[in-house]
């Protein structure tokens, strides 16, 4: 990679521990609402459904209070334990509470913003929920890294909508040419990305991956061996 001046992260999945954080989060809120579920049988089918529902998100299909609740109301009926839609709305609103209260960055966050960041300037593009983006980030220990945080909420368009690619790129006073996209999501930062001809670095962490198309991670560190 040549000439790159500004490198643009994704958070979750990223350098930000989502997995890990929602799991802690869940196992808290769940516990304290004494809904009768086992933990490990609760993310066992939670997390595919979320990661379903936030596609139809991605793609405008549903709203974000519609993807709020029918991820629970979807993992409980397969659960078949019986939550009232009250009690399925107050887990919801507590899960946004807590969720920026647990910050398991994944190994090598913090080394790799510091080396990049003699050399870079760093930003974010996120299609999470603009507060609590910006909670996790700060609560996380990084947000003085990064220059800009761009979120979806505030484009109103989401990854991999050229839009909020090229907001980024403004924003930034960078070109296409110039700019790098780091990111997990094939779909949302790598295609996304490709599409304005950024140059761009595909996290994949759990090694579901094997294309041509870029390089490709598996850890955080093998990051500064291609920049």
């Amino acid at each position: 990679m040549h000439n790159i001046t500004d490198i643009f992260f994704d958070l979750d999945h990223t350098l930000w521990d989502f997995e890990k954080n929602s799991a802690l989060t869940f196992k808290k809120i769940l516990a304290e609402s004494n809904i009768p579920v086992n933990i490990d049988q609760f993310l066992e089918i939670y997390v595919p459904i979320n990661l379903e529902y936030w596609r139809l998100f991605r793609e405008e299909k549903i709203t974000k209070s519609e993807l709020r609740y029918q991820r629970l109301h979807k993992t409980f009926t397969q659960l078949e334990v019986v939550v009232s839609d009250e009690m399925i709305d107050h887990l919801s609103e507590q899960y946004i509470k807590y969720l920026s209260t647990f910050n398991y960055l994944f190994e090598y966050t913090e080394e790799l913003l510091d080396n990049l960041q003699k050399k870079y300037k760093l930003h974010i593009i996120t299609n999470g929920f603009r507060g609590v983006q910006h909670k996790k980030i700060k609560a996380s220990g990084i947000y003085d890294y990064f220059e800009h945080i761009i979120d979806s909420e505030s484009v109103d368009v989401k990854k991999p909508n050229p839009k909020i690619f090229n907001h980024a790129l403004e924003l930034a006073n960078v070109t296409a040419q110039n700019s790098v996209m780091i990111g997990d999501s094939f779909e949302a930062d790598i295609k996304g990305a490709m599409a304005l001809n950024m140059q761009v670095i595909h996290v994949d962490f759990d090694k579901k991956y094997n294309h041509s198309l870029c390089p490709i991670v598996r850890h955080l560190a093998e990051i500064e061996k291609i920049l």
